[in-house]
């Protein structure tokens, strides 16, 4: 049976919607809700993948389902929108039953390890380019336990080498940080050197089904050391002995999906469900006043 991704529960929308109004419209339909001069909207908090109602899709009749659509495109009506932007969970039945009622949904991809059971078979089914890159970092170890702070460091570190900035904020990562330690639901792993220097590192969070590889950061000086699919090898085997799956928490950018595919992960769509309400707010996102506003930056 299927369980409630984390994303979706509600002391994972308290961290990452610290400082934000978020509620839940309807039972297990967590929102963020935010305001920008005169209009009002709902979508995606940072490094969130998953979000709208969560029903049990092995359980879920489609007479329960055509019901429950319809209780959210009533409550969506009664808050007075401009825009509405979800994406719900694999499998949910929903994103259809919305469809039928006139909201658009298009598919998301999200790239998938389910069987780590045998970890021989997980890396046999690597590409050639990713068993090189292994070859490579043989001279690099893994690490658990990096904080929160140095983690942020880092990142700041790698994305100035490509003068970019980094898209949440230290007080987010805190936060998010202080609510997954609290429960024992996440950790950070980094590849380093010999010396200590680190090449890169990723934060992981995890549920009851899926570890998620949520935010990866990779220094640019060694973009060539092997570290970046080392990387992604202990942050399996951690699932494995958690006795989880793996979700590489999906990207539509190409190279990235091609990163993720290289390492035997199945393609696997979700969908996202969307409303225009106001047309005003078409001529916003026209012009790019709302920059990031799908995951409510």
């Amino acid at each position: 049976m299927a369980n409630k991704p984390i994303f979706m529960e509600n002391w994972w929308m308290d961290a990452v919607c610290a400082g934000k109004e978020w509620k839940e419209i309807l039972p297990d339909m967590p929102c963020l809700l935010r305001k920008r001069w005169w209009m009002h909207y709902i979508v995606m908090p940072q490094e969130t993948q998953i979000g709208g109602m969560w029903v049990n899709p092995d359980t879920c009749t489609a007479t329960q389902t055509a019901e429950l659509a319809q209780q959210i495109d009533t409550q969506l009506n009664e808050l007075n929108l401009d825009y509405y932007y979800q994406q719900y969970p694999v499998g949910s039945p929903l994103p259809a039953a919305m469809k039928e009622l006139g909201y658009k949904v298009r598919p998301r991809i999200t790239y998938r390890l389910d069987d780590l059971s045998n970890l021989d078979k997980v890396i046999d089914g690597f590409s050639k380019n990713k068993k090189r890159q292994l070859q490579k970092a043989l001279s690099l170890h893994a690490e658990r336990g990096m904080s929160a702070e140095a983690f942020y460091r880092f990142h700041t570190e790698c994305m100035a080498q490509r003068k970019r900035k980094v898209s949440y904020s230290r007080e987010f990562l805190l936060v998010l940080d202080r609510k997954t330690k609290r429960l024992g639901q996440s950790e950070v792993i980094s590849v380093c050197n010999a010396d200590g220097e680190i090449y890169a590192a990723v934060y992981l969070v995890w549920d009851k089904d899926y570890m998620y590889y949520l935010i990866p950061c990779f220094s640019e000086e060694h973009k060539d050391s092997g570290a970046g699919a080392l990387l992604v090898l202990e942050a399996i085997k951690m699932a494995r002995e958690k006795g989880l799956k793996f979700d590489f928490e999906g990207s539509m950018v190409r190279s990235i999906a091609n990163h993720y595919r290289q390492f035997g992960a199945k393609a696997t769509t979700y969908y996202s469900v969307s409303k225009l309400y106001k047309w005003p707010f078409a001529i916003a996102l026209a012009i790019n006043w709302f920059r990031n506003l799908r995951f409510g930056i």
